[in-house]
C-alpha cells in the first residue's frame, strides 16, 4: 500500500488494522497458535448436540488454516459472511491471551510477555489480511458494511492492548532492564517497539485521559471507514457519460468500446482517484475536458457524497488527540518513529523544493500557452488544458507521441519481460504461473517465484484493471507475512488500476504505468526479501518515508536498456521498440517535471496544513481552509497547477495511513534518486549489486535504524542533488 502518490499511490498498504496507520506504517502484527480445527461433515452428524452456530464456525474456512500452498486464501471457499465471525473470534482469542498477559503472577520475561504478545492474534491478523485485500480491491456492500461495522472494534482492540497498564508495566519492567536480558539484535529491537508504540499509544495516560482517548480512536477509526466508502461512491457516481461521439474525439477507439455503454447510447468515462484525468491528454474537445475535470474535482464537495463533513470533524478529532498526547499537533504525534520525526524537519526538506518546483512549473505553463496561442485559441490555460497541450509541446520538442509508445508496453510483456526479468537479472529470481490457486476475482493472475538455486521464495498475485468495486489508486500487500516464528514464506498481492481493454484486445500500457508497475513490484520485492524471526519487523513494516524507498527505487530498472530492450516488443510484430523512441523517451524524462513535483508538493503540503492545526482551532469550511493552506505555502502561484489531491479526495490521509505523512513520497524520491546514483557509479545492474542491496536494505525491514541501515549501504548520508537533477531542477 503501499500506496503510491505519483500513480496513485498504492499502497497502500492495505494490510490490517493493528497499525498505527495503514499502508506499510506498521506496528507489530500479532500472531497466536490456532486453536479452532473445522470438523468434517460426518463428526458434525454424529455430534446432535451441536448448535448452528457451531456447525457454522466449523465450516468457516477462515477458521483453519489453509491447505494451499504457502497457506495462500482458498477464495474457493471464502466467502463475504465468513468475515466477520472470524474476525470476532480472532479478536475474542487476542484479548483472551493478552489478559493472560497482563495477570501473569510470573516475573515478567521476553518469552511469556514480549513473545506472547507477538503470538496474540494469528487468527485475527489472518482473516484481517484477507478481508482489507477485499475491501480494496474488490469491495461489495456487504463488505463494505462488515468493515464499517468493525472498525470501531478494531480501535477498541487496539486500545486494550497499548492503554493496559498492567500490561505496560510489565514491558516497562522488561525496557529498564534490556541490557542485561542478552537477547539477540532483533528480540531487543522488537522489545523496543513494543515500548515505543505504548508509550506513542498512550500508555503513560492517567485512566481517565486513557478512557477519552479510546473515545477518539474509536471515533477515528469510524469516520476513516467512513470517508473511504463514501469516497469509493464519489468516484462511481461522478463517472461522466458523453452521448456525442464529437465530444469525444481524439480518445483512443479500443479505449471507447471498453466503455460503451450497454445499451450502445454512448461512453461512460469512470473517474480516477486523482485531481488530473488520463484522458485530458487525448480529448480534443475543450468543453468536454472541463466536463471530465470538473466531475472530478467536485466529486466529493457537494451532493450525497460531499465528504467535507468527515474532514472537519476527522481532523479536529486528531488534535484533541494529539493534545491530549501532550503535542502541539497531529503531525508531532504521527512523525516520531519516521525517518523526518518532526513537521519543522518536513517544513525544512520542502523548503529547497518549493521555489525551484513552481518555477519550473510556471516556465512550462509559459510554452504551453504559446502553444495554445499557436494554435490559433484565445484562452488562458486552465488546469483541463494542461495535458492536452502539453503533449502538443512534448511531441514537439522531443517529437514522443504517448501513442507511439503504447504498442510496446503490452502489460504480459512489461510483466514478465520487464519486472520480473529486472529481478532476475538483480537478484536472481524466477518464476512460473500457477493457474492452480484459486482467486478472488477473474482479472488476478498468480505466480510462483524462486530464488536462485531454485528454492522456493513465495507466491504473487496480479490484479492490474480497474472497475467500481476497487477503490482508485494502486497499491502491495500481504495475504501472508514472510516470519520464521511461524515458519511462514511470503503471500503477496500488486494492485492497479488500469484501464481494461474490451474482449480480445491487448491492454497496451503508457509508460506512465509501465513505472507503476515496477514500483509496486519493488515493494512486493521488499516483502519478499524479508528474513526476519517476528511478523511486526518483517517485509515493508518500516516507517512510512522509508517504505516507497525500494518501490520508487526499482521504478529506475523500466528505462534500463538491457531491461527495456527486452520487453519492450510490439505487440503485433515481436519487433523490439526503436533506439529513437528509447531516446526520445529518455531525452522527455525532465519534461513537466515543475507541474509533477508542484501538484504532489501541493498535495503534501495540504496534508501538512491540515495536520498542524492546533485543537482550539475551528474549521468552518474544508474548500476555504485548502485555498488558504495553498496560498499560504506559495504552491498555487502557477494557476493552472493544481494539488494533485484536492482534501475532499485525498484518500491517503483521510482513508489510508498517510495523515501527516504523504510528504514521505517526494522524501523517499531523494532517497531513490541518490541510490540509484551509487550503482550508476558502481557498475549499474549487476547481480553483485542487487545481492549486496537485499543483504544490506531490503532484507533488514525493521530490524535496525533506517538512516544507520541507508548510511551502511549508501556509505553516506542521502543528498539531495540527485533527484534535483533527475527531475531537471538542477
Amino acid at each position: 500500500m503501499v500506496f503510491q502518490s505519483i500513480h496513485l499511490t498504492k499502497y497502500v498498504s492495505l494490510r490490517f488494522l493493528l497499525k498505527i496507520n495503514k499502508m506499510k506504517k506498521a506496528i507489530p502484527l500479532f500472531a497466536l497458535a490456532l486453536m479452532i480445527v473445522a470438523c468434517n461433515n460426518s463428526k458434525e452428524k454424529e455430534n446432535p448436540n451441536q448448535t448452528e452456530e457451531q456447525m457454522n464456525e466449523a465450516k468457516n474456512p477462515l477458521l483453519s488454516e489453509s491447505t494451499l500452498p504457502y497457506g495462500a486464501p482458498d477464495f474457493s471457499k471464502i466467502k463475504d459472511e465468513h468475515f466477520k465471525p472470524a474476525m470476532l473470534e480472532g479478536i475474542e482469542q487476542q484479548k483472551k491471551a493478552v489478559e493472560a498477559i497482563a495477570n501473569s503472577e510470573d516475573e515478567p520475561t521476553f518469552e511469556n510477555t514480549v513473545l506472547a504478545l507477538e503470538k496474540s492474534g494469528e487468527l485475527l491478523n489472518k482473516s484481517s489480511q484477507i478481508f482489507y485485500a477485499l475491501a480494496a480491491a474488490n469491495t461489495n456492500e456487504s463488505l463494505q458494511a462488515v468493515e464499517e461495522e468493525m472498525a470501531p472494534k478494531f480501535a477498541t482492540q487496539k486500545d486494550m492492548i497499548y492503554l493496559n497498564d498492567k500490561l505496560f508495566k510489565r514491558f516497562k519492567a522488561l525496557h529498564d532492564k534490556k541490557e542485561s536480558l542478552n537477547l539477540d539484535a532483533e528480540s531487543l529491537k522488537l522489545l523496543e517497539d513494543y515500548y515505543e508504540d505504548f508509550e506513542i499509544a498512550g500508555a503513560n495516560l492517567s485512566a481517565e485521559d486513557k478512557e477519552k482517548l479510546k473515545q477518539y480512536n474509536e471515533k477515528i477509526a469510524t469516520l476513516t471507514t467512513k470517508f473511504g466508502k463514501t469516497l469509493l461512491d464519489a468516484n462511481n457516481a461522478g463517472a461522466v457519460n458523453f452521448i456525442d461521439k464529437e465530444d469525444l474525439v481524439g480518445v483512443d477507439e479500443d479505449f471507447l468500446k471498453s466503455k460503451e455503454n450497454k445499451d450502445g447510447k454512448g461512453w461512460t468515462i469512470p473517474l480516477q482517484n486523482t485531481t488530473q484525468q488520463p484522458l485530458l491528454q487525448s480529448m480534443e474537445n475543450r468543453d468536454s475536458r472541463e466536463k471530465l475535470f470538473k466531475a472530478g474535482w467536485h466529486r466529493a464537495d457537494q451532493g450525497v457524497n460531499n465528504t467535507s463533513d468527515i474532514i472537519k470533524e476527522l481532523v479536529e478529532l486528531r488534535a484533541q488527540k494529539a493534545k491530549l498526547l501532550g503535542f502541539n499537533n497531529y503531525a508531532e504525534w504521527s512523525l516520531q518513529k519516521t525517518m523526518a520525526k518532526t513537521p519543522e524537519k518536513v517544513n525544512e526538506f520542502f523548503s529547497g523544493l518549493i521555489p525551484a518546483a513552481t518555477a519550473k512549473a510556471q516556465t512550462e505553463a509559459d510554452e504551453i500557452q504559446k502553444m495554445i496561442n499557436s494554435k490559433g485559441q484565445n484562452f488562458t490555460l486552465e488546469p483541463w488544458d494542461w495535458n492536452y497541450y502539453a503533449e502538443m509541446v512534448r511531441k514537439e520538442k522531443y517529437d514522443l507521441d504517448e501513442n507511439q509508445i503504447k504498442p510496446y508496453f503490452e502489460i504480459n510483456n512489461v510483466l514478465e519481460k520487464g519486472v520480473f526479468y529486472a529481478a532476475q537479472k538483480l537478484y536472481g529470481i524466477t518464476y512460473k504461473p500457477r493457474t492452480d490457486i484459486p482467486t478472488y476475482h477473474e482479472d488476478v493472475k498468480v505466480y510462483e517465484l524462486f530464488e536462485e538455486n531454485g528454492e522456493p521464495l513465495g507466491l504473487f498475485y496480479t490484479d492490474y484493471f480497474a472497475r467500481p468495486s476497487k477503490s482508485g489508486g494502486a497499491w502491495m500487500d500481504n495475504f501472508v507475512t514472510q516470519s520464521k516464528l511461524y515458519n511462514k514464506k511470503p503471500v503477496i498481492y500488486n494492485v492497479c488500476n488500469y484501464p481494461k481493454p474490451a474482449n480480445g484486445e491487448p491492454a497496451l500500457l503508457t509508460y506512465d504505468e509501465v513505472e507503476t508497475m515496477f514500483h509496486e513490484f519493488g515493494h512486493a520485492l521488499h516483502g519478499f526479501f524479508a528474513n526476519q524471526q517476528y511478523p511486526s519487523l518483517s517485509g515493508t513494516a518500516v516507517a512510512r518515508d522509508f517504505v516507497e524507498f525500494p518501490s520508487q527505487f526499482n521504478e529506475n530498472w523500466a528505462l534500463y536498456p538491457e531491461i527495456l530492450k527486452n520487453y519492450a516488443l510490439h505487440y503485433k510484430t515481436g519487433e523490439q521498440i526503436p533506439q529513437t523512441l528509447i531516446d526520445k523517451i529518455k531525452n522527455s524524462g525532465t519534461f513537466n517535471q515543475g507541474y509533477s513535483l508542484t501538484e504532489n508538493l501541493a498535495a503534501s503540503n495540504l496534508d501538512m496544513q491540515w495536520h498542524t492545526i492546533s485543537s482550539d482551532k475551528k474549521i468552518d469550511n474544508v474548500n476555504a481552509f485548502e485555498k488558504e493552506a495553498l496560498q499560504r505555502t506559495k504552491l498555487n502561484v502557477v494557476h493552472a497547477v493544481p494539488p494533485r489531491y484536492r482534501s475532499t479526495y485525498f484518500s491517503h490521509i483521510f482513508a489510508g495511513g498517510y495523515a501527516a505523512g504523504y510528504y514521505s513520497y517526494s522524501w523517499t524520491e531523494m532517497l531513490h534518486h541518490d541510490a540509484y546514483n551509487w550503482f550508476e557509479t558502481h557498475g549499474g545492474l549487476t547481480r553483485e549489486n542487487g545481492q549486496r542491496f537485499r543483504d544490506m536494505v531490503l532484507s533488514r525491514d525493521n530490524t535496525m535504524n533506517l538512516e544507520e541501515m541507508y548510511k551502511n549501504w549508501r556509505g553516506s548520508d542521502p543528498k539531495i542533488g540527485p533527484m534535483l537533477k533527475a527531475r531537471g531542477l538542477k
